[in-house]
């Protein structure tokens, strides 16, 4: 399977200040990958320089075939980016958003192309209303659907559920589902380890500016300790091997700063 992304030796340094430290993944097309990471573990400093925001010292990224730093503007024609922060206007309504956003891209039919993604994110009914009337959850929906205007063939999610309550972060995930369902490769980061649990087909662990290891679910499960035999063999939780391969126990960050 071709790749989307191709990341190698990737660093970036703040003043003196290392942050990612020599960085390797790939991400092949058509699936849902998923970056963990604690706070200040480096997820947004990558995805700032794989959508051409930031610029690393040294290492390459190549997305959708483009290096990023050679050619920025090939890369930003095949991406699609949503941020932490819903990125809607809230004077405007759902369709004017995605509208707005369509004559931006240069598209032709501009109602065609909002209705058809009102009616695939489940919006239809709120489309006349003024974003600033949406619950949380529906916001989040509006702005993936106008990530995805213009059929971009890779998406990056930073942290698409940061603040939602559960309902809301459920609907999300389906929304991301169908997304790679209809072959749009996601790159998702996330602190939510279930997130990636449920949806990511690879997980990459970011700590302290490099990738300690990454794979399948089941690939970071052969490298959690063997289970302890009581009654029943209990399989970990995508929490606990995260924990183990960093080198931390539940609990143990509460209690040293007691």
């Amino acid at each position: 399977m071709e790749n989307a992304i191709l990341v190698t030796g990737l660093t970036k340094s703040y003043k003196k200040l290392p942050v990612l430290k020599g960085v390797d993944f790939e991400v092949k097309k058509g699936t849902i990958f998923a970056l963990l990471g604690s706070n200040g573990a480096g997820k947004t400093t990558i995805v700032k320089i794989l959508t051409t925001l930031l610029k690393q010292d040294s290492g390459t990224a190549i997305v959708n075939g483009f290096d990023v730093r050679v050619k920025p503007a090939h890369v930003r024609q095949a991406i699609s980016l949503t941020g932490q922060f819903a990125a809607v206007d809230e004077i405007l309504t759902g369709r004017e958003n995605l509208i707005l956003i369509a004559k931006l891209r240069h598209l032709e039919s501009l109602r065609q192309v909002a209705d058809d993604l009102l009616q695939r994110f489940g919006l239809s009914d709120a489309a006349d209303r003024r974003v600033s009337t949406y619950s949380g959850g529906m916001r989040r929906r509006l702005d993936i659907a106008m990530s995805l205007v213009g059929k971009p063939e890779l998406i990056f999610l930073d942290e698409p559920t940061t603040g939602l309550d559960p309902e809301a972060r459920i609907e999300v995930w389906a929304n991301v589902k169908k997304l790679a369902d209809s072959g749009v490769t996601v790159f998702l980061t996330t602190q939510y380890l279930e997130e990636a649990e449920k949806l990511a087909e690879r997980i990459a662990i970011l700590h302290e500016g490099t990738i300690i290891a990454q794979g399948t679910l089941d690939e970071l499960k052969k490298m959690f300790p063997p289970s302890k035999l009581e009654y029943v063999e209990k399989q970990p939780t995508l929490e606990e091997i995260f924990l183990a391969i960093i080198g931390k126990k539940r609990g143990e960050t509460n209690e040293n700063q007691q």
